[in-house]
């Protein structure tokens, strides 16, 4: 094979080239060196730009939020600690006896690997869990609410599975308790559509669409209690102090807006390959989905696997030599020997979840590259289910 077939979009999506083509467009403006808080003309005109952009991306994510409400980061981890650990401390301020914080048992690291911080800020911390199914209901939140939550958080869309969460049902459930709700939309945004009305806060990375990595944004609403986690400045409402990469949110915006104008098309085109994928990668003997949920409840382009008798490393491994890119589960977790925390968490047994397998793709990877893929897939566990028997 002449060139390696990319097929780990969930860690991170190539750039579109309309973030690059705006990107390059505003660097080559005369305000491009300026500071945007500077009150010159090329300051107000580097200032114009940021705001520009922060509309665009505000409309193009609906839920009632306003350009105000946009704070443009670094990354989404850095998103998710802001809303996580700000709003939480944020609530408990303004009521003192709010001091629990809810997530689900298949969040990102980036949102879980808060627990040990919130309990040295004097928080509880309960974590609800997913059905076989990889979801989280209403249901299953609700039974840990009562009125010392401070804030819920629920990706709307898993990293690993592709299991989309009733994000609608699970915000309600945390304001009739009296909570706050973080979405965490990184793998979900420019997908599927979301309702995120229910949402104060929403998380969302520009690399996993498309735009550069180290852009990123948090949706905040105006009414949501905040307590800041950086101080200096006062810039992005002092939610995020520090000047602002304002090249990096234009070339956000473009891809923020290029993904939403196409969203309905190429979720369904997108959908139909993974549908196919799965059903050739299945077909290999000892091969089963991850989820079997509708695709309707599914990202579309996140096919996850489990192989039985290997392991995902393995098979990654011997997949990249092939000339083909995947992931074991969370491309944030390589390296670690343990099962995938979302599978076990969804009762799949342990030395099934070492065999996890993701393939992540959007509409630019072509249906022949799948068909290829899915044939190598087929040699290399072939191959090297002969080799553990040897």
């Amino acid at each position: 094979m002449s060139r390696p077939v990319y097929l780990d979009y969930a860690a991170s999506a190539p750039l579109r080239p309309e973030a690059v083509a705006a990107e390059g467009a505003y660097r080559a403006l005369p305000c491009a060196a300026a500071n945007p808080n500077s009150l010159h003309t090329l300051g107000r005109q580097a200032a114009t730009e940021l705001e520009r952009a922060r509309r665009s991306v505000a409309r193009s994510l609906g839920g009632g939020f306003r350009p105000a409400d946009v704070v443009f980061t670094g990354g989404g981890t850095e998103a998710d600690n802001l809303a996580v650990i700000g709003m939480a401390e944020g609530a408990r301020e303004r009521d003192r006896g709010r001091t629990r914080v809810v997530l689900s048992a298949i969040e990102h690291d980036a949102v879980l690997d808060l627990v040990a911080p919130l309990k040295q800020r004097g928080f509880a911390v309960s974590l609800g869990s997913p059905g076989r199914d990889g979801r989280v209901t209403g249901d299953a939140v609700a039974e840990l609410l009562d009125p010392d939550v401070a804030l819920v958080s629920v990706m709307a869309a898993n990293n690993e599975t592709g299991a989309v969460q009733p994000v609608r049902e699970l915000g309600d459930a945390a304001h009739r308790a009296g909570a706050l709700f973080h979405v965490d939309a990184i793998q979900a945004f420019g997908r599927v559509p979301l309702d995120l009305a229910s949402a104060d806060a929403v998380s969302v990375a520009g690399h996993k669409i498309g735009a550069p990595v180290g852009t990123a944004f948090l949706a905040l609403r105006a009414r949501a209690p905040f307590w800041p986690q950086a101080f200096g400045g006062g810039q992005e409402r002092g939610v995020r102090p520090g000047t602002q990469d304002v090249a990096g949110a234009v070339a956000l915006a473009a891809a923020v807006q290029t993904v939403c104008q196409h969203l309905e098309a190429t979720r369904a085109t997108v959908a139909e390959r993974a549908r196919r994928l799965e059903d050739r990668l299945c077909s290999v003997e000892g091969v089963e989905p991850s989820v079997t949920l509708p695709w309707e409840h599914r990202l579309p382009g996140i096919v996850s696997v489990l192989v039985d008798g290997l392991e995902s490393e393995g098979l990654v491994l011997a997949l990249d030599q092939a000339g083909y890119e995947v992931s074991a589960g969370s491309a944030c977790s390589s390296g670690s020997l343990e099962p995938s925390h979302v599978l076990t968490a969804m009762g799949i047994p342990r030395d099934r979840a070492f065999g996890s397998l993701r393939i992540s793709f959007d509409e630019r990877v072509p249906e022949e590259d799948l068909e290829r893929f899915s044939e190598a897939f087929a040699e290399v566990v072939t191959r090297l289910r002969s080799r553990e028997r040897r």
